[in-house]
């Protein structure tokens, strides 16, 4: 049955998803389903053309999963729950829109991987980060052992898991954590603004560009290549591209249609 823990709202063009679950946010293997659920009604909103992801109050993002749910749990459940919060991931990691975490204080285990599966990562200067699971006897199976090594590299994402400290804001932003570190409180703001940028480009454009990166990043570096070319094919069609010229032709605002 729902929780009632995530929550959605629209600004502007812009999705807001918020985990809210004093005291830490701790997702549970509902609270996932409901973070997909409600994730994919933004996604197939047209009038929302990105996603912020958020935590609630303000000392957590999400710290973390709800440890109760492991006492006992059995491998071809545990299977099974590893897949299904894989597969919302993923699924926010390929949304058609871009997706920015608006990182409001702690971002461990759970709450690290599904930022890392957000496009960009914005933090609060107290905000914290670790993927801690092997303080319990685990290791981050949402994706974030792969996620994590993309972003940071090999060497500090196995530093990060298999030590399971913690870095602050600062530190996080020096290895490519996180984009950007905002003073407290402002990260939702600065998130907005971001967004607002975002959508003030060519829509076509940015959705394609999100899929050329997320495409070449799984093959090899040549056929990288030629993904980008075929689909540089597909945006010579688009209405947006002879707009833009135009725009900047008659040195004026360009008015994208998405087309």
């Amino acid at each position: 049955m729902p929780t009632g823990y995530i929550k959605t709202q629209k600004e502007e063009g812009i999705g807001i998803l918020t985990v809210d679950r004093p005291p830490v946010n701790a997702i549970s293997t509902e609270m996932i389903k409901e973070i997909g659920e409600s994730f994919k009604q933004l996604d197939d909103d047209d009038e929302v053309k990105v996603i912020i992801i958020t935590g609630g109050g303000n000392y957590a993002f999400i710290a973390g999963a709800d440890v109760k749910e492991m006492e006992g749990i059995d491998p071809a459940k545990g299977y099974d729950v590893v897949k299904a919060g894989q597969k919302v991931f993923w699924e926010i990691e390929h949304s058609k829109k871009p997706v920015i975490a608006a990182i409001n204080g702690m971002a461990l285990g759970g709450g690290n991987e599904l930022a890392m599966a957000c496009d960009i990562r914005i933090s609060s200067d107290r905000a914290r980060f670790g993927q801690p699971e092997v303080n319990l006897g685990l290791y981050p199976a949402y994706g974030g052992t792969q996620r994590l090594s993309r972003l940071v590299g090999k060497a500090i994402a196995k530093e990060m898991i298999f030590t399971g400290r913690m870095l602050r804001a600062q530190e996080a932003l020096k290895i490519g954590l996180v984009n950007q570190v905002v003073p407290d409180g402002e990260e939702l703001r600065a998130a907005k603004d971001m967004a607002m940028q975002i959508m003030s480009k060519a829509p076509v454009a940015v959705r394609m560009a999100k899929k050329v990166i997320n495409d070449g990043l799984t093959a090899d570096y040549e056929k990288a290549f030629e993904i980008e070319a075929e689909y540089f094919k597909e945006i010579l069609k688009t209405e947006d591209l002879i707009e833009g010229i135009k725009a900047f032709l008659e040195k004026r605002q360009p008015e994208f249609k998405g087309k």
